[in-house]
């Protein structure tokens, strides 16, 4: 037998069982990756029941809408969280302050002010009279105004007694609505004119009891404070008259004060700051209400 014709007998035998196998006359693709051209993706695609591949555009985009829809709870939730912010200390009514612990209807930075000066300053003469540096106060301030939600009273700024007592006084001084509120301030001015004296009494007291509630608290916290000053004035020198003379111009006003009011109504300012811190006790007290409020 030519030995030429037997191999190409064995190479055409081995090519008909080669089409045998793979009719189309393509090589048999034994991976595991899927129908040759689909590649990994397509397989993963298919299997998940997706018709068709994309290409890589589309999916980017799919991309993005998924991360989107994805970060958009998060999103509004920070919205949420964010949309309220820390209450100010200066400037705003005295309802939006942040409040005292003890005292809901008290601002903390009252009750930090005036703490800070009776542990340390009642025998301090001139306290309340002479001013703190301009630029330690506002700094205090700027900070207090950034939502500051506890006070640190060993921050060396607080240590200063002037700086305290005229932070104090300018919280009262920028209240848009000052303590004995707009609608009462000429109720009050009539009041203080009555000749009666026991009449005059009666009807001051009659208003501070219908002061709204932060209002009424607010301004029985500061009396007691000054009247606590005032019990310490042989060292202090800070009698209720020097004591009136300071915070009356600053507590009895109207939000809008015209130089008018502040000329005519001056001694009127005085003598209602001066009578309650006299008075404080009986002004305040819950004894002798007899139905007044």
């Amino acid at each position: 037998q030519d030995p030429g014709f037997a191999s190409q007998a064995l190479i055409s035998k081995k090519l008909n069982d080669y089409r045998k196998v793979s009719p189309a006359g393509t090589k048999p693709d034994s991976s595991p990756k899927g129908p040759r051209g689909l590649g990994i993706r397509a397989e993963f695609l298919k299997q998940a029941g997706t018709s068709a591949p994309r290409s890589p555009r589309q999916d980017a985009a799919v991309t993005k809408d998924e991360s989107s829809s994805q970060k958009a709870p998060w999103g509004i939730n920070i919205m949420k969280k964010n949309k309220k912010s820390a209450p100010r200390a200066f400037g705003v009514r005295l309802e939006e302050c942040q409040p005292a612990p003890d005292n809901k209807n008290v601002p903390l930075i009252v009750e930090a002010c005036c703490k800070v000066v009776e542990d340390r300053g009642l025998e301090y003469m001139g306290i309340y009279r002479v001013p703190g540096n301009n630029a330690v106060v506002s700094s205090l301030q700027e900070q207090l105004n950034k939502g500051a939600t506890e006070i640190n009273l060993q921050d060396e700024r607080w240590q200063d007694l002037n700086v305290i007592s005229s932070l104090l006084k300018s919280f009262f001084r920028k209240l848009p609505e000052p303590l004995f509120t707009d609608d009462k301030y000429n109720d009050f001015i009539e009041a203080n004119r009555i000749e009666d004296a026991s009449e005059r009494m009666r009807t001051l007291r009659k208003l501070i009891r219908d002061l709204p509630g932060h209002y009424y608290e607010t301004l029985k916290f500061l009396v007691g404070h000054l009247k606590t000053i005032a019990d310490h004035s042989e060292k202090n020198k800070m009698e209720p008259r020097n004591l009136a003379l300071v915070f009356g111009p600053t507590l009895v006003r109207t939000s809008e004060d015209n130089m008018t009011d502040m000329v005519t109504h001056m001694p009127d300012r005085y003598k209602i700051v001066e009578t309650l811190i006299q008075h404080s006790d009986w002004f305040f007290s819950d004894k002798e209400d007899k139905g007044e409020k």
